[in-house]
């Protein structure tokens, strides 16, 4: 049976958890889309030194568990590099850094969708590269793009649940700390749940908004 009083009494570590997790969720996305769209620039560059970097650094990053990358940027910042700085930013940097390898793959299809033809009337209206991407491929790139942006956006909020191994107090680590003092798993992996799903569906409202948004922008 579920615990309402349980349920109650565990709000406010909830809530706590919950704006952690939103905080790892908001930063790994802003570095996971500025990074990816610069992977994907340089992958779709047609240039070999840019190309195959990314080719490499995408592979080792799809090809391996995001719970190691994690806890090989945990011990590379914190334990190496920076011992003071607090374990969130490496779950932050590891899983931004993650998310960016699949944008990348994202924002290139994207890119790919644009004609050849729209190029060719931008080189003949004199427009230079910078121009070209930021007036006509990257806007419609990111159209096409933004259905499959707004889901890795929903899979980041899930995947923040991870930062909970290097001791980040994030959404399910306050849990399962609630969970360690009242034994009640059902209600409070309950509550932790329909959070989450909350989460989600307000990230999916989001996209569907900025998509709606960026139609009507790109067809004025």
């Amino acid at each position: 049976m579920i615990n309402l009083t349980v349920i109650q009494e565990a709000l406010p570590y909830l809530w706590h958890g919950t704006v952690v997790t939103i905080k790892i969720a908001y930063f790994s996305c802003i570095l996971g889309i500025v990074t990816g769209t610069i992977l994907a620039l340089m992958q779709t560059s047609k240039i070999a030194i840019l190309e195959w970097p990314v080719k490499i650094y995408v592979a080792i990053v799809r090809g391996t568990p995001m719970i190691i990358q994690i806890f090989f940027m945990y011990f590379v910042t914190i334990n190496i590099l920076f011992p003071e700085m607090p374990a969130i930013y490496a779950a932050i940097l590891a899983i931004g850094m993650n998310s960016s390898a699949y944008v990348s793959q994202i924002i290139r299809a994207g890119i790919k969708s644009v004609s050849s033809g729209q190029l060719e009337a931008a080189q003949v209206l004199g427009l230079n590269r910078y121009q070209t991407v930021r007036y006509i491929i990257l806007p419609q790139a990111m159209q096409v793009a933004m259905p499959a942006l707004g889901n890795e956006f929903a899979t980041l909020i899930k995947d923040s649940s991870l930062a909970s191994f290097i001791g980040v107090s994030e959404l399910l680590k306050e849990g399962r700390n609630i969970i360690a003092i009242t034994y009640d798993q059902m209600s409070v992996y309950i509550a932790v749940g329909l959070i989450y799903l909350i989460l989600t569906s307000i990230a999916s409202i989001f996209v569907n908004f900025t998509e709606r948004r960026m139609s009507y922008h790109v067809k004025d």
